[in-house]
């Protein structure tokens, strides 16, 4: 049976390729890859366990879409193009139309991706057990031009390539029984990562993040890595008609969900004076919210002027606590 769920795997989420790029593929105990002449190898993986990462009753469609989707997050904050994928599955029984729909999800999310950039299943493991997701993907870059959180400096503006909350609200309304609108409920389920963002920073951006657990948390990462400290800007935050009305009709605190609520896998980049110039059709689609300095520490700046500093002893999710 373990055979045959890997062949349903294989025939949805892996292709051919040429001996030059993959000189050995599934079907051996390892893959051998070979990256491009002149680039760097770009790894990321990430694990998805049930209850935890999503919901109990998540469909297996949206499981598969999002485990794809955290992983592509983190190459485009590298600024890395995806090429390869190893998937770990933990299931706790031998379900082919489950898998199948799970690999539908993840396919889905292939489809809405520029052909040369949707990664190609090459090995993986399934195994019984809780139902746990691990997925790898491998990607390139041009040697020397991939992004990290450690560049940041004084003077560099601060970035979204879109609005944080959607998801945290979602999430929100599914644990307190809320009523949710479909798109609402899709920024949780079947996220968007900005994966050609990613690629057209590269040259650009001092440091880059993808959103995961919280603008706070996330953006405080880029300051301790790179060493300085940032004020953002409340009211230049962005937010979707459906955030600002589900928040005004459950009384919630629209802020509070954009800082803390992750799993928004947006992007959340800097970038130095003067680098605006190269990059006006993308910044037309994306969010100036703040400001690198070099005082430590990350303050916030309200609707009417005034500097706050947030509680960070818990600024978004953290495992183990």
């Amino acid at each position: 049976m373990e055979w045959a769920l890997i062949d349903l795997l294989l025939k949805r989420l892996h292709r051919p390729e040429s001996a030059q790029t993959l000189p050995l593929g599934p079907g051996h105990d390892s893959a051998i890859l070979r990256p491009r002449a002149g680039h760097d190898l770009v790894v990321c993986h990430d694990v998805l366990n049930a209850g935890v990462h999503f919901p109990e009753h998540t469909a297996p469609f949206d499981i598969g879409w999002k485990a794809l989707a955290v992983n592509l997050s983190d190459l485009a904050a590298s600024g890395a193009s995806p090429r390869w994928m190893t998937l770990g599955l933990s299931l706790p029984a031998a379900e082919p139309r489950w898998l199948e729909r799970f690999a539908d999800g993840m396919r889905a999310l292939l489809h809405t991706l520029p052909a040369d950039t949707r990664p190609n299943l090459i090995g993986g493991d399934t195994t019984k057990g809780p139902l746990s997701i691990a997925v790898q993907l491998l990607g390139e870059v041009p040697q020397g031009q991939g992004l990290s959180r450690a560049g940041a400096r004084p003077g560099d503006s601060i970035w979204l390539t879109g609005p944080p909350g959607d998801a945290a609200a979602a999430l929100h309304g599914l644990q307190h029984g809320l009523p949710l609108a479909e798109p609402l409920l899709a920024a949780l389920n079947r996220p968007r990562p900005p994966l050609l963002a990613g690629l057209q920073l590269r040259a650009h951006a001092s440091a880059c993040i993808d959103l995961s657990d919280g603008l706070l948390a996330d953006l405080g990462h880029i300051l301790q890595a790179s060493g300085c400290g940032a004020t953002l800007h409340l009211p230049a935050l962005p937010a979707s008609p459906l955030l600002a009305a589900f928040c005004q009709r459950f009384g919630l605190d629209r802020h509070k969900l954009q800082l803390t609520g992750g799993d928004d896998y947006q992007l959340c980049f800097t970038l130095p004076p003067g680098a605006e110039s190269g990059l006006n059709d993308l910044l037309a689609r994306c969010h100036r919210v703040g400001l690198i300095e070099a005082e430590p520490g990350l303050r916030l700046r309200n609707d009417n002027g005034q500097v706050e500093t947030p509680d960070l002893d818990r600024p978004g999710y953290q495992h183990f606590t």
